[in-house]
């Protein structure tokens, strides 16, 4: 599942054990170049835990949650399900299981349970330390100066999700912190520090050279690396959409806060293949047919949602 960006110190502390866990992973995924159909279990139904619980059900149970699961996707109970209603249904869940990891967070970063976090218990939390940087002082190691400046961003984003200007952030605040993209009130702020951070000449815009940051060609290469292509690509189709050759504070938000629309409508038509008489939608006749597919999919968060009674419980 696709969540939305956390806070900037947390993305820094992590990127070292996902770059460095990265060939592990593949090597996993696909021993000797083989690949491995377990492992895509393993991570798709969430772990091991969730694996052992998923096999424990009984074929009746699996079916009985999985139809309960469809029926509601069915928005229109035609008995189909569209790529609008698949996206719908996506979007839906990326917005639950967010909002369910907050909540899970806040309780652990409420160290005195008093039901509000505090930017020391913030700070203990993620660093088993309370850190406090000099705004004006920049430091002279590259490395420390790169980590005060992405602390600098999550107090001040910890401040505008404050709203009652309290001692610390409540249940609903500490969401709007880890998730901006869903509170509607951290919007402006996040386009302002977006465009901080690359508008370079101040115009109140973001052009394709300033998105690509330092990069600057090879002058002995012919061409630009691939990554590079991939990003101007980027640029190009996914967030210029005005085709001017520069990103405005709405086009910039959708590159520096992802699109779960987007993305939603992606894992949709992904899930074209199962569409076995070609009609655009899907029966609960090919869904059960293509039961494992449909299972590794967003459109039940890779198998979590036949634990989840949010989303198989009738009465819900």
């Amino acid at each position: 599942m696709r969540l939305g960006p956390r806070p900037a110190a947390l993305g820094l502390l992590l990127l070292c054990a996902v770059t460095a866990g990265a060939g592990d992973a593949e090597e996993l995924h696909y021993p000797q170049g083989e690949h491995r159909s377990e492992y895509d279990r393993e991570a798709l139904l969430g772990g091991q835990e969730e694996v052992d619980e998923y096999v424990k059900l009984t074929p009746e149970e699996q079916h009985k949650r999985l139809k309960s699961i469809i029926k509601k996707i069915d928005l229109d109970s035609d008995g189909f399900l569209t790529e609008s209603e698949l996206s719908s249904w996506i979007q839906m869940s990326f917005k639950h299981y967010a909002m369910q990891e907050a909540k899970q967070q806040f309780v652990e970063y409420d160290k005195n349970s008093d039901g509000s976090v505090s930017w020391d218990e913030y700070n203990i939390q993620m660093y088993d330390r309370v850190i406090d940087f000099d705004e004006n002082t920049a430091l002279d190691d590259a490395e420390e100066e790169s980590f005060r400046q992405l602390h600098l961003k999550d107090k001040k984003r910890f401040e505008k999700a404050n709203q009652d200007s309290g001692p610390g952030l409540n249940l609903e605040e500490f969401i709007a912190f880890e998730h901006p993209e869903e509170v509607d009130y951290m919007t402006e702020f996040v386009i302002q520090e977006a465009l901080e951070e690359h508008d370079k000449n101040g115009d109140g815009f973001v052009s394709l050279e300033e998105f690509l940051g330092d990069y600057r060609r090879d002058p002995t290469a012919n061409e630009d690396p691939e990554w590079i292509l991939v990003e101007k690509d980027r640029f190009l189709n996914d967030y210029d959409k005005d085709t001017d050759g520069r990103l405005d504070p709405q086009e910039l938000l959708s590159w520096v806060v992802p699109n779960n629309q987007g993305i939603a409508q992606e894992e949709a038509l992904q899930l074209d293949e199962m569409d076995l008489n070609s009609d655009r939608k899907l029966s609960e006749a090919e869904i059960l047919e293509n039961q494992d597919l449909f299972l590794t999919s967003e459109a039940t968060d890779y198998g979590r949602q036949l634990h989840d009674e949010y989303f198989y419980h009738d009465e819900l």
